[in-house]
């Protein structure tokens, strides 16, 4: 019987999981593992919680050990060995083992890429090679940082970049006791999100004791600060640079395999590269975006095992069924959890899709019961054919669980009406009969039919600005609490028998608590014949939160009563 020789670059991600189910699937191939570092098998999403007291220390995130995988898998897994280069026309690689000089040179019958990707470390910055200039990739990455913090009695620590790596890094070291200055180069933290669900993050961050700079470029690192580009010097003992990462593909261009246009590794539905029995998966490899049809680079983990999962079934005779990526994924920031899918309505207007969006915010369960807290959900859609591009929401119950629902429906080409009747598990303890996605739907579909006029909480500034006439839905108890200046208290439980107070020959902009009052007024002012009626989405709930962190930190008037 003839031993398939199957090996694997980068035993981390994609790389452990092709192991694995190669060996599922062939219980006689020869699987040999080549991971440059000490550690294989580890979950990168949870390094950064290893500076604060969730996970105690970094071995902890360490899954399988190389005897493990020997042990359990009948898998060779050699650490701290480089694979040095590739001859595709022999079907070897060259490998180097730390310490050593001497080379040796390994057949194959299949090679599998999985080398990952690298931070970016610009040279552009000044001090950027400094000792105190640190990245978070890996476990060892972990340990150098820990060791620095210690020897070093850093107070001080900056990060640079607002993505997902650098704000949990935030939370956990600022749990750990750090005071943590995040800077990051764009208009707002998370790419993922809109503006107006990103400004709910910088309220956390706030409130938590994180400094947030925004629209910032670092120039230069030094000892003790950071330097801006504005003039302004941040204090700073420790750097850490979170703001994205690189594919690896030295070793893949001198096999000879192509890379595509986001310079990540290409390859084919069956992730197989240009050069023959040379397949490629994970961070480092170029991937299609769902819904956009366009090449794009993801770096999460999820797709990199199914990618692997995929490939090897290519390789033993089964039918893999690429369908490209859509970014699902979640984050938690001290108390929200904030998670995503498919396309914000930036990435709509750079693709020049035609959308429109539905926001909702209610309670995350029956408003009874103990301890119930609001969700905010905002659900993108291409008008006219309603059907789903994307979605985000932020609360501090389960927000993953909507997303999820909404990203399954994506997957399925699913359309706004999918959303309305879908079938949810309800129980006042953990739901409300009508589920926040069900909520969703129902106003997508209303804004989709185009049966009422809407505006975002982004826009209200600008309207309170312009002296436009605001209606305030709520009860005036809730007004005298805090409302927007100039608004006009008229509550849904009066209106009726207050309509001379609503003009008829200017834009009307109505709001309530979460948007459920101010929608039931536009639609009854709508049948009494009114027809410059606006909802304002989102409502008041969401306007607080969104205009806070730039009333703390920029010394505007705020357009609030009370924050």
């Amino acid at each position: 019987m003839e031993v398939k020789k199957v090996v694997i670059v980068g035993g981390v991600g994609g790389g452990a999981s092709a192991a694995a189910r190669v060996r599922r699937l062939d219980e006689f191939a020869q699987i040999t593992i080549f991971e440059k570092g000490p550690d294989v098998s580890f979950s990168n999403c949870a390094l950064p919680y290893t500076f604060s007291d969730v996970i105690d220390q970094p071995d902890d995130v360490i899954l399988k050990t190389p005897m493990q995988f020997e042990q359990q898998y009948n898998i060779d897994v050699q650490v701290n060995t480089t694979v040095v280069a590739i001859d595709a026309q022999a079907k070897t690689v060259m490998i180097k083992r730390q310490g050593q000089v001497a080379t040796t040179i390994v057949p194959y019958d299949t090679l599998i890429l999985s080398p990952g990707a690298r931070p970016i470390l610009p040279a552009v910055i000044a001090g950027i090679d400094r000792p105190n200039v640190k990245t978070v990739r890996n476990v060892q990455d972990v340990r150098t940082i820990q060791a620095y913090l210690t020897e070093q009695h850093v107070h001080d620590v900056t990060i640079v970049g607002g993505g997902f790596i650098g704000l949990e890094m935030a939370e956990n070291l600022q749990q750990a006791g750090y005071q943590i200055t995040i800077i990051e180069a764009a208009e707002h933290v998370l790419g993922t999100l809109d503006d107006e669900f990103a400004q709910l993050v910088h309220k956390e961050l706030y409130d938590h004791g994180v400094q947030v700079i925004l629209q910032e470029q670092v120039t230069a690192i030094g000892a003790t600060q950071v330097q801006l580009a504005s003039g302004r010097a941040v204090t700073s003992q420790l750097v850490i640079v979170a703001i994205g990462v690189t594919p690896v593909t030295e070793l893949a261009v001198q096999a000879g395999c192509a890379l595509g246009v986001t310079g990540g590794i290409k390859v084919d539905h069956r992730y197989q590269t240009s050069v023959a029995d040379i397949y490629a998966v994970g961070d480092a490899i170029e991937v299609t975006n769902r819904l956009t049809r366009q090449s794009t680079r993801l770096a999460l983990a999820f797709p990199a095992q199914m990618q692997a999962r995929h490939m090897v079934d290519h390789l033993y005779g089964r039918t893999p069924q690429y369908q490209g990526v859509i970014g699902s994924q979640v984050l938690h920031v001290f108390t929200l959890n904030v998670a995503s899918t498919g396309l914000n309505a930036t990435e709509c207007e750079h693709q020049q899709l035609d959308y429109r969006f539905a926001t909702v915010a209610p309670q995350n369960r029956v408003s009874v019961m103990p301890g119930t807290t609001a969700v905010f959900l905002k659900l993108i859609f291409s008008y006219p054919t309603g059907e789903i591009l994307g979605a985000q929401a932020i609360g501090q119950s389960d927000v993953d669980k909507p997303i999820d629902i909404i990203a399954s429906l994506i997957t399925m080409h699913g359309r706004v009406s999918d959303l309305t009747d879908v079938e949810l598990c309800y129980s006042p303890w953990v739901s409300t009969a009508k589920n926040v996605v069900n909520m969703v739907g129902l106003v997508a579909e209303n804004v989709l039919n185009d049966e009422f006029k809407q505006v975002a909480v982004t826009q209200v500034r600008q309207l309170v600005l312009a002296g436009a006439f605001i209606i305030d839905a709520r009860e005036p108890q809730e007004y005298a609490d805090g409302h927007i200046k100039g608004a006009h208290n008229i509550p849904l439980s009066q209106f009726r028998q207050r309509l001379v107070e609503i003009p008829t020959n200017q834009p009307v902009y109505i709001h309530c608590q979460t948007g459920q009052r101010s929608y039931n007024m536009v639609r009854a002012l709508l049948q009494r014949g009114y027809t410059n009626v606006v909802n304002i989405a989102g409502s008041y709930a969401e306007l607080v939160q969104y205009e806070y962190f730039n009333d703390q930190t920029t010394g505007r008037t705020s357009i609030l009563t009370r924050t």
